[in-house]
């Protein structure tokens, strides 16, 4: 099979991570009998840098003719001072939209081999975790209508958080698919006492799990949901949730994993198209030094193999290759810990591809 990959790299160590990734994919492609043809495109500070905008049409319609994107990251203080509509991250804002990418896939899971960075205590974690937020990406108040008016007060800012029933309908069913794949359980995040907004996300998610009756349901609100993933992540098997509060909980179901630099992410449109990337940042302190941990790229297109692509098999190589360099001790900087062997971006790769290719 041919694969066409628009291919971001982005800013600080997304170029590092994206080249390690590629070589990766290549490995696959050569073992399976694949093809992936890539094609490179400008976004963030980087597009700002040569292009003067953080999202230039070219970038767009480069990535809606591809078959999927791979991003590396984008974004840093170079640019904090730029006004809200040319800061880099609006490249982010811009292809969700544009692509339609309206489901944020992110797993959050804990590799037996760094048990010992969790920040939970061990009975907390038991055997590991493995949770995966499912995300509302293109609504919700991130989109919703925005604006100022004078107040008694003085001047002040809005922001609508709006959802229309189309909306929760389609999130909740890319869930409940992923639970009847997994451990066929869902909590539902909202803010149901308050909010009419999440007192309609809660009727259209029963309504959609009308259809699975195989899988659990349970409902949340945000504010003990982001207790319960501390107090007892392992409740958890499926959470979704809006955009917000999505943004919110996703990162701290990140963080109770240990490392940042081990996390992947899909962005999915209608029709399996994605956008996938690591979830941490664009670290452009260590970037061109060989130290970023390419790791969550490489996860990030194990994604994109399993969930665009239907390559499954293909997928678990990568995983198991990385779980497997992980079990013999190597590691880079963000998970580096006593007795274990510190190596850069390439040797990171190298080890992978080593994996893959036995």
């Amino acid at each position: 099979m041919q694969y066409k990959i628009a291919v971001v790299p982005g800013d600080g160590i997304g170029p590092d991570v994206v080249e390690e990734t590629i070589k990766v994919l290549d490995k696959v492609g050569e073992k399976f009998g694949h093809v992936f043809e890539y094609t490179k495109y400008l976004a963030g500070g980087a597009a700002l840098n040569q292009m003067g905008e953080p999202l230039p049409q070219e970038t767009l319609e480069g990535c809606k003719n591809s078959d999927a994107v791979l991003l590396g990251a984008v974004g840093g203080p170079k640019w904090d001072d730029l006004p809200g509509e040319k800061r880099p991250e609006q490249a982010l804002l811009g292809l969700r939209k544009g692509l339609g990418l309206f489901a944020n896939l992110r797993p959050a899971i804990l590799f037996e081999a760094l048990k010992e960075a969790c920040p939970l205590k061990s009975e907390i974690i038991g055997d590991g975790l493995d949770i995966c937020v499912v995300r509302e990406l293109t609504g919700g108040i991130y989109f919703g209508e925005k604006g100022f008016k004078e107040t008694e007060y003085g001047k002040a800012a809005y922001d609508v958080k709006i959802y229309s029933e189309g909306e929760v309908k389609r999130i909740a069913k890319i869930a409940f698919d992923m639970a009847m794949k997994r451990g066929k359980k869902i909590t539902s995040v909202d803010k149901a006492n308050i909010l009419e907004s999440s007192r309609l996300w809660r009727r259209v998610v029963q309504e959609v799990a009308i259809d699975y009756p195989e899988v659990e349901l349970s409902h949340m609100y945000v504010d003990n949901a982001a207790m319960q993933l501390i107090r007892d992540p392992n409740q958890f098997d499926v959470i979704v949730t809006g955009n917000m509060f999505g943004d919110i909980l996703s990162d701290e179901a990140s963080m109770i994993t240990g490392s940042i630099g081990m996390l992947p992410s899909a962005s999915l449109a209608e029709g399996n198209f994605g956008l996938y990337e690591p979830v941490h940042g664009s670290a452009p302190d260590i970037a061109g030094q060989n130290k970023a941990n390419p790791m969550a790229t490489i996860l990030s297109a194990a994604m994109m193999l399993k969930y665009t692509f239907n390559l499954s098999e293909e997928s678990d190589v990568i995983e198991m290759a990385v779980k497997s360099v992980l079990n013999q001790g190597y590691r880079t900087g963000d998970i580096m810990s006593p007795n274990m062997k510190l190596v850069g971006t390439k040797e990171m790769g190298q080890l992978i591809l080593k994996e893959i290719k036995n």
